[in-house]
């Protein structure tokens, strides 16, 4: 299975913090020389907006997603993916 992060772009997930989630996580998968190992996409709203922002990660979605969690999953998903390459 392809690791993959699909990050909310419906208006409430995205006013919510997911505008500036989705640069974190280009400069963290270009950072990590890890994009390419990485499928990267966005979804419209998946009506959670209540539990926003939301970014599904390799299958599990993930609520309530600030900065500091968001860095912490990506570290807890792709660290192994970063030590392959």
């Amino acid at each position: 299975m392809k690791n993959s992060i699909v990050i909310c772009m419906g208006s409430s997930c995205f006013a919510r913090g997911n505008r500036d989630h989705l640069e974190l996580i280009e400069n963290y998968l270009d950072g990590n020389g890890i994009t390419a190992e990485i499928q990267f996409s966005g979804c419209r709203c998946r009506g959670e907006c209540g539990r926003g922002p939301n970014i599904e990660i390799n299958g599990t979605l993930h609520h309530e997603v600030d900065t500091g969690t968001l860095l912490d999953l990506m570290e807890y998903y792709f660290s192994a993916v970063r030590a392959e390459v």
